[in-house]
């Protein structure tokens, strides 16, 4: 049985179930997707990668597809999945980025654009609908180079804020296997800030920004630690989703980047998932906040609706970081495009410059954000229908609340993905598998700083406990903020 499907964001599973024939039939199923309109004969059709091992390779046979297709396939190269979408947006011609996110290297995944943007729900359907194996072993694809779309983003990023923007602060740039590694020293610089590259790896490192590896938190703690940087930042291995630590190597988790940067864009309304922090709606700063299930086709579904009802500038964020723009900004006379797929510069950009601006250290700006402490981490190998099974007893009234005994009583459900629980004394814990892998995702959110990350760790002992009939066994300590 193949471990390919759709997620949250894209077609993602084992490198031994895509590469090869499995790629060349899905993307040959995209192109079918597309209908004549959008992918008629001829129509360039661009390609990029992430820095995985297996990528090149893959990327080779959705290059096959499209010229067996009878369209033509533009080689990107290695660059970030937002530098792809732009240039896909910009020209009107559907793409293909190769890219397993923040997964390990034995997993790696399609992500499609029509000419649109962003694949929505609806067309995942369509290309699962018109996919058929051929059994073809795709030669070498034989793609056209295009270098263009990197320079355009990295143009973009740059003229997004004002050329001092960063001027005095000092940006460790955590550089690991991310495909951003390179631009984001590039545009530290460029934007008046010293970025001080550092960790730079030849092999993949799958770095998550929203259940965070205690690797990755051991180095920006070492990174930190001699007390000379301002700010840290990274990405996960396409770019996409931002990581951003304060000068002391704490985390800030990304629903508190997407407020900041929000902010300082001057963001009208903004839409978010079911796990993103209460205190987006208790900031006051918005005039809606529309809530979503988790996964960035949910996020662009909630900006289009502020955007039918007549808000704008409207964005959108996620717990992992990502930032999606819906509609074009105005900030200090100049324009940002909109870029309605997740982004991770943009990001990190506005809200090291928003601290800039204040004349505050990136902790001092979030401990005045009003955030409650969260925490959020994973068991990883949980097969889907274990995760299924767990969370359909979870739906029963007692049988939810006898799990619960322990740490409290349920006085409200939310069903948007997954169960998000509100337990008495004001807090949550919530419980969704997760839609890129095998893993169940445990979130909390409590009053008091580090009993958010007791819920999570007995959240996931106890669910593991039910449904192995053992104690679970968490990777690392709960990530989150207290």
């Amino acid at each position: 049985m193949s471990s390919l499907k759709f997620g949250t964001s894209g077609l993602r599973g084992l490198v031994s179930d895509l590469v090869g024939g499995p790629s060349y039939d899905y993307t040959l199923a995209f192109i079918a997707a597309l209908g004549p309109s959008g992918g008629a004969p001829g129509t360039p059709v661009l390609i990029g990668r992430d820095l995985r091992s297996s990528s090149p390779a893959i990327a080779d046979a959705v290059a096959a597809a499209v010229r067996d297709a009878g369209l033509r396939p533009l080689d990107c190269g290695p660059l970030p999945t937002p530098a792809l979408a732009l240039e896909a947006l910009r020209r009107g011609w559907p793409a293909v980025m190769v890219t397993g996110s923040h997964i390990p290297d034995d997993r790696n995944g399609l992500k499609f654009y029509t000419a649109a943007g962003e694949i929505t729900k609806a067309d995942e359907a369509a290309i699962n609908g018109a996919f058929r194996t051929t059994g073809v072993t795709p030669a070498a694809g034989r793609a056209e180079p295009h270098p263009d779309a990197l320079g355009r983003f990295r143009a973009r990023c740059i003229a997004a804020l004002a050329p001092d923007a960063l001027r005095g602060l000092r940006v460790g740039v955590y550089q690991q296997s991310s495909v951003a590694r390179d631009l984001l020293v590039e545009v530290v610089g460029a934007l008046g800030g010293e970025p001080v590259p550092f960790g730079w790896a030849d092999a993949f490192i799958p770095v998550d920004t929203e259940a965070h590896r205690p690797e990755d938190l051991a180095t920006l703690k070492a990174a930190a630690a001699e007390g000379t940087l301002d700010a840290i930042v990274t990405t996960d291995g396409d770019g996409d989703r931002p990581l951003i630590a304060d000068g002391t190597g704490r985390v800030l988790p990304g629903d508190v980047v997407g407020l900041i940067a929000s902010r300082h864009l001057g963001v009208a309304a903004v839409a978010v998932p079911v796990t993103a922090g209460s205190a987006i709606e208790a900031s006051g700063g918005f005039a809606r906040v529309v809530r979503t299930r988790v996964g960035s086709p949910f996020v662009i579904a909630g900006m289009e609706q502020a955007l039918a009802d007549g808000l704008a500038p409207v964005a959108g964020f996620e717990s992992n970081g990502g930032y999606l723009l819906g509609s074009a900004l105005q900030v200090d006379g100049r324009t940002i495009a909109a870029l309605p797929t997740r982004d991770s510069i943009l990001p990190i950009l506005a809200t090291l410059a928003a601290a800039r601006a204040a004349g505050r250290s990136l902790a001092d700006v979030v401990a005045g954000l009003g955030f409650r402490p969260t925490a959020s981490h994973r068991l990883q190998e949980v097969p889907a229908e274990r995760s299924a099974a767990f969370l359909a007893g979870l739906r029963d009234a007692g049988l939810r609340d006898a799990f619960l005994a322990p740490v409290g009583r349920a006085v409200g459900l939310d069903e948007i993905d997954g169960l998000r629980i509100r337990l008495d004394g004001d807090r949550v814990i919530h419980f969704r598998a997760s839609g890129n892998a095998p893993e169940l995702r445990c979130y909390a959110e409590a009053a008091g700083p580090g009993e958010a990350e007791r819920l999570v760790a007995w959240g996931l002992e106890a669910a593991g406990a039910a449904m192995a009939g053992q104690p679970a066994q968490h990777a690392g300590g709960a990530a989150g903020r207290g």
